[in-house]
């Protein structure tokens, strides 16, 4: 690969793979060091001429991440970390405004499955048949999830008292 098409994908793609990371892990070190391990593996194997490199980096990094999980012998997912996250303030660099931070929350209550789906479509701009692809569903069943998650998120956003309207 060229390295002035790997800088693009870095400059282009690199924080919005690292959130998207830190979505599923919830730490910091732990999402940084995967991101620059998928730019790594673009840099080895990525060849030129790929239909669509940012569906391929987030299926890098999300298997990088599963690879990483199951060499730990647990799942780190989001779900048993969120309350810790939380207290911690981590994302209180990265989401600056108060609206910002309570959605953040209300994504760390719906289960894993459909905070990815949701991260995946609205922050990181992929049509379903690209997040189907990589999360190894059908295209169907990502539109019915979204469906699920967004109708779950609203009442999670009502109980916590954000302004749906």
């Amino acid at each position: 690969m060229e390295r002035q098409l790997l800088e693009k994908l870095y400059n282009s793609f690199y924080k919005e793979i690292y959130l998207y990371l830190f979505s599923l892990c919830k730490r910091k070190e732990f999402a940084e060091d995967l991101a620059q391990e998928t730019f790594l593996k673009a840099l080895l194997a990525l060849p030129k001429e790929h239909p669509n490199f940012r569906a391929w980096l987030y299926t890098v990094a999300r298997n990088l991440f599963l690879n990483a999980c199951h060499k730990e012998n647990r799942m780190l997912y989001m779900d048993d970390l969120s309350e810790q996250a939380q207290e911690d303030g981590i994302l209180d660099g990265i989401l600056q405004s108060e609206r910002n931070r309570m959605l953040h929350r209300a994504l760390m209550r719906l289960d894993t499955r459909k905070r990815e789906i949701l991260v995946l479509h609205y922050f990181g701009g992929m049509p379903h048949r690209e997040i189907a692809a990589i999360l190894k569903l059908t295209p169907e069943n990502v539109k019915v999830l979204t469906c699920r998650a967004k109708r779950e998120l609203k009442k999670i956003l009502e109980e916590l008292g954000y302004d749906i309207s």
